[in-house]
């Protein structure tokens, strides 16, 4: 079976120990491999799971965790205690282990033999207490770890198991992950600014900046042919292409924002990098402000941050790589403005063009329309509204001392007009638990406007993300108290400081 990320692994490691005899191990064996490859046959867990020898010893156990750290394509372990696995063997492999790990606490069997339970079979099942004493240990020396408890063949758990997959994936994006910005921040905005040494140090990720005159010497090398095969590939997936091409002046604005297109996907791929930002305040040498061609380079899986919001970018692209083979689709977004009606209070959520059709729940009409902002001609972009069901909105920001990923979980809904005035891409939804305690436990955390807004991942998956990160969560969901959530705030300001 064809996996979502095909070229990644987890390793599902056993612990035993030889008190019980050779005979026990080589059970251990057997089984593990079981689990190992049936997991491996989910379609739920998006990489491949590789059963390793059963460890029984110190020496053992460090062994595997210095090859994990080693190997590329290793994300992180699955660990099993299938019979008492003394925790104090552990602690070596554990301590240099630098990769994310799950304790999955289960056990082979999911019924007990009650007619025929004998003292081998105890033995040879002790999952039950052989996982707390692993567990006491990963507490003991504080490691950070996800814990999945149930019976392998639980579809619940299969789906834990894959959720933390894809976060081991997010992880391993950032640290590698490359944001090139484009100008600088729209001026006088505070969230879009940061600390990018202090980023790079959290999370690995690397922001570069460039004058725009880079990015348009690059635009200018692209061809004409180049340019008529994008423009042919619109008007095979976005409605109104043809009308647009039969006006002339429309059709040259096209032309344009295709050329765009093609130099800044260029210019990132030369540069191996997979997110970026711009600003409508920094567009010397542009004819129009990226509209389409942000859009259509988010489809393809690049993070974007507008108004060089680099945070963001980085995020986006993080989500995008989780969410890789998941239905649904992951988009910058903003808040833009509500529906205050007692009985609709819903937001309208926008940008000025740059929202991802991933999250189109119609084919995407192409248009030219004024902006009324940023100087330039009018840009072209892609205009649709996001389909309803379950979403997300994500905020990552830098407190200063430390880095905070806000999540508000929402329902999107299908807007009851057409908004045919309404020149641009957009998504309504509910915010939960409403309106009024969702805004405000926002803006008491310090959530950004711009957000990541994700209609295939959920809350789980950020969490998971948040936790092998190291980085502090909050969620707002149809379960937030203001006064349970301003409290949250003050534990989390001392539970995350960290020392200078």
């Amino acid at each position: 079976m064809k996996k979502a990320f095909e070229n990644f692994e987890v390793w599902f490691v056993t612990g035993s120990q030889h008190l019980y005899g050779e005979e026990a191990i080589n059970r251990v064996t057997e089984d593990a491999q079981e689990i190992a490859d049936a997991l491996d046959a989910v379609a739920e867990i998006p990489v491949r799971v590789v059963c390793k020898n059963a460890v029984t010893t110190a020496d053992e156990i460090l062994k595997v965790c210095r090859e994990a750290n080693n190997t590329p394509q290793c994300l992180g372990l699955i660990c099993w205690m299938h019979t008492f696995s003394p925790a104090k063997m552990w602690i070596g492999g554990l301590t240099e282990l630098n990769k994310p790990f799950m304790h999955l606490h289960t056990q082979s069997n999911r019924n007990l033999p009650w007619e025929d339970i004998d003292m081998d079979f105890m033995n040879l099942n002790q999952s039950a207490h052989g996982g707390r004493e692993f567990g006491f240990l990963c507490t003991r020396l504080g490691k950070t770890r996800k814990v999945v408890a149930g019976h392998w063949q639980d579809k619940d758990v299969q789906q834990q198991i894959g959720k933390w997959s894809r976060a081991a994936r997010g992880v391993r994006e950032l640290e590698s992950l490359k944001v090139a910005r484009f100008g600088d921040n729209m001026r006088n905005v505070a969230v879009t600014e940061g600390d990018k040494v202090s980023a790079q140090a959290e999370f690995g990720f690397t922001v570069s900046g460039y004058g725009m005159g880079d990015l348009t010497n690059r635009i200018e090398q692209v061809s004409d042919s180049e340019v008529e095969n994008l423009v042919s590939a619109y008007a095979q997936d976005y409605a109104n292409t043809e009308e647009i091409l039969a006006d002339s002046e429309r059709a040259e604005s096209l032309r344009r924002e295709a050329r765009i297109e093609a130099g800044l996907q260029a210019f990132l791929d030369e540069g191996g990098y997979t997110a970026f930002t711009d600003t409508f305040e920094d567009l010397h040498g542009l004819s129009q402000l990226p509209g389409l061609a942000v859009q259509r380079l988010m489809a393809k899986g690049y993070g974007f941050g507008a108004e060089g919001d680099w945070k963001t970018a980085a995020l986006l692209r993080t989500m995008k790589v989780m969410g890789e083979g998941i239905t649904g689709g992951t988009s910058f977004m903003e808040d833009y403005t509500y529906d205050l009606k007692p009985d609709k209070n819903l937001v309208l959520g926008a940008h000025m063009l740059e929202v991802c059709p991933t999250i189109a729940g119609q084919q995407p009409s192409l248009h030219v329309h004024p902006l009324g902002i940023g100087g330039k001609e009018d840009p072209v972009r892609l205009i649709f509204s996001a389909p309803e069901g379950p979403a997300l909105n994500a905020s990552l920001i830098d407190l200063g001392h430390r880095f905070r990923l806000i999540v508000n979980e929402v329902e999107t809904i299908v807007p009851e007009s057409d908004l045919p005035n309404l020149p641009v891409a957009r998504a309504v939804w509910r915010l939960q638990p409403d309106l009024k305690t969702a805004a405000e436990s926002w803006i008491l955390a310090g959530g950004a406007h711009h957000t990541v807004f994700s209609q295939n991942l959920n809350t789980e998956h950020l969490e998971d993300l948040t936790e092998m990160l190291g980085i502090e969560l909050v969620v707002i969901d149809s379960e937030t108290r203001r006064r349970s959530f301003k409290n949250e705030l003050r534990w989390n300001e001392t539970a995350f400081r960290k020392s200078c």
